[in-house]
């Protein structure tokens, strides 16, 4: 890939989105494509592939080569025999029935006579065979995404970009795509670019590092070198690691760890490990306080019940007439004052409690109430005075022409007298202020997310239920998020968030429930989920890197956040820090 003097700009924009992009990415390099929302990691990518300028048009200036081909003289359909991408919004890019319809779509339309092969090796390499005869309406977000990736793959493409790969994975299915695009990288030679915010991952897998801002590349550079550079990837929106963290906070400069395993090495080597105290018997026992500052407060439980559900199941109906269930005999209340981090694999049933919770769906059987009304007696247009919902796709929530008008759309319509003013107050919270005008449909994914973030605040609602709010988010604006939501505490009465972020859960929740097999696993504190490895296992849990790190060094009940490990450490560590 050579790009040289690439500009760009979108019609209708007050500033290049791309902007005298120089770039070089050799054949065989695995690279992260890092940088804040808006900073144009997306359409750089999209430039790859012939989308920009065929598709998406706008002010465009200078070359792109990809495998020697000039990206404005050759078709998207040439350039999809050499470059496969995986979009953010990869459910539009599905247009099959069913997962195998799906797989082979594209070697079977290119002619290729080996495309069962192809097919079938795509869907072993992602480990969901078992899914070839299911339809693609009726899988899991997650799960959509493993098949959009199977039918890029099913092309044996030079180079593969993947906006946001693990960005609707579970955890242990996340671990699984970079494994596999690590061997199909290492096997095949396949060049891998990933648009990535979580430096986790970009230091185990990924080989180099695109800083990208304001358009334009900051720097590329070996990972190693670009993850020990973690107070200018701060500054852009990308923490570096936890272990980075933890050693910078140990030692400023020097070397740091980049892995886990490398971690307890390079603690070892200092002879820092958890003093006696602090390793303490028993998966529940007594947890130790997060440092001031660090991990959500812990919040007295109020006998208050904002919801319930009271022996709730509930399935969807396939094709075949057959009931697939979901949600088997669950019980659960949610109360005043909770954080509730709603976890699971792909498939769960997330997503369905949710929408159960609404009333957009009634269960089959058993009852569901939100502030003590039956979702079965009154319509979801009445329960949304008292519930309000964020869908896990961020564009099925604009409705209107411009941001500004999509979140005062609920206000307005019951007639709220702030309305303008509450919606000033969300635009600046939210940091759209200068994007109130445009289309939220033109946005960027994180920008998107942050606008129906602001749709749902508008709505003030008792209940607020987020599906993986933090999704394709960098960690500011997730950051941000929290805030926002611990800033409208005493108008929202509980908040439940869906979502595989394990930051999220470690640093937000104060309530974590844990689905699997249709029912409730676990319903516990952060800190006593993530010690139930067995647990983790069962729900495909991978958890934050500092609490792998600190299970690693014996730590009982195991850490939440780097200022915790670091303050569990040996007073040599303090000492250091001072």
């Amino acid at each position: 890939m050579e790009v040289q003097g690439l500009s760009f700009r979108y019609p209708g924009a007050e500033h290049d989105s791309l902007t005298g992009v120089g770039l070089t990415i050799e054949r065989g390099d695995f690279i992260a494509v890092v940088g804040g929302n808006g900073s144009g990691k997306t359409t750089l990518c999209k430039t790859f592939n012939g989308l920009i300028p065929h598709f998406w048009s706008g002010t465009y200036s200078g070359s792109v080569r990809v495998f020697g081909q000039d990206t404005t003289t050759t078709n998207v359909a040439s350039l999809s025999h050499q470059v496969g991408y995986v979009y953010q919004d990869f459910g539009n890019q599905l247009v099959r029935p069913t997962v195998y319809d799906e797989v082979s779509f594209g070697p079977v339309n290119f002619g290729l006579t080996d495309w069962r092969e192809r097919s079938d090796e795509a869907l072993d390499l992602l480990g969901i065979a078992a899914l070839r005869d299911h339809y693609t309406w009726q899988l899991s977000g997650g799960q959509q995404h493993l098949v959009a990736l199977a039918s890029i793959l099913a092309m044996r493409p030079g180079l593969v970009v993947v906006d946001e790969p693990v960005a609707e994975l579970d955890p242990e299915r996340a671990e699984e795509i970079y494994r596999r695009l690590t061997d199909i990288n290492r096997r095949l030679g396949t060049t891998v670019v990933v648009i990535e915010h979580h430096a986790e991952f970009v230091a185990r897998y990924c080989k180099s590092v695109l800083l990208m801002a304001e358009g334009a590349p900051v720097w590329h550079l070996p990972v190693e070198e670009a993850l020990s550079r973690s107070g200018e990837l701060a500054a852009h929106g990308i923490p570096a690691p936890q272990v980075v963290r933890l050693a910078r906070a140990v030692e400023p400069e020097g070397p740091v760890p980049l892995t886990v395993e490398q971690a307890v090495r390079w603690l070892d080597e200092r002879g820092l490990h958890p003093a006696p105290a602090e390793i303490l018997p028993g998966p529940a026992a007594v947890t130790v306080a997060p440092a001031a500052g660090t991990g959500p407060p812990a919040l007295p439980s109020s006998p208050n019940v904002v919801a319930s559900l009271r022996g709730v199941r509930h399935g969807y109906r396939n094709v075949h007439g057959g009931l697939t269930p979901v949600l088997r005999d669950v019980d659960l209340e949610l109360r005043e004052g909770e954080r509730v981090a709603l976890v699971g694999g792909n498939g769960a049933g997330k997503s369905t409690l949710l929408r159960l919770l609404t009333g957009l769906k009634v269960p089959r059987s058993g009852t569901v109430e939100v502030t003590d009304t039956n979702t079965r007696s009154v319509r979801p247009a009445t329960l949304a005075e008292h519930v309000s919902y964020l869908y896990q796709r961020p564009e099925q929530m604009f409705l209107a022409d411009s941001v500004r008008a999509d979140i005062a759309m609920f206000p307005a319509g019951r007639g709220r007298p702030d309305t303008d003013a509450l919606v000033d107050d969300i635009l600046q919270r939210i940091r759209l202020t200068a994007l109130a005008d445009r289309d939220g449909r033109t946005l960027s994914g994180g920008q998107q997310r942050r606008a129906t973030l602001g749709i749902g605040l508008a709505m003030t609602p008792a209940l607020l239920l987020l599906d993986e709010p933090t999704s394709s988010l960098d960690v500011a604006t997730r950051d941000d998020v929290i805030a926002m939501l611990d800033a409208l505490a005493d108008r929202i009465r509980c908040v439940v968030v869906a979502t595989h972020d394990m930051h999220l859960v470690a640093e937000w929740a104060t309530r974590v429930v844990a689905l699997g097999d249709g029912r409730v696993l676990s319903d516990c504190d952060p800190a006593e989920f993530f010690a139930d490895q067995d647990l983790l296992n069962r729900v495909r849990v991978v958890p934050p890197q500092i609490t792998v790190l600190g299970t690693a060094l014996g730590m009982v009940p195991p850490p939440l956040t780097v200022d915790e490990c670091v303050r569990r450490l040996p007073a040599a560590v303090k000492e250091a820090r001072s």
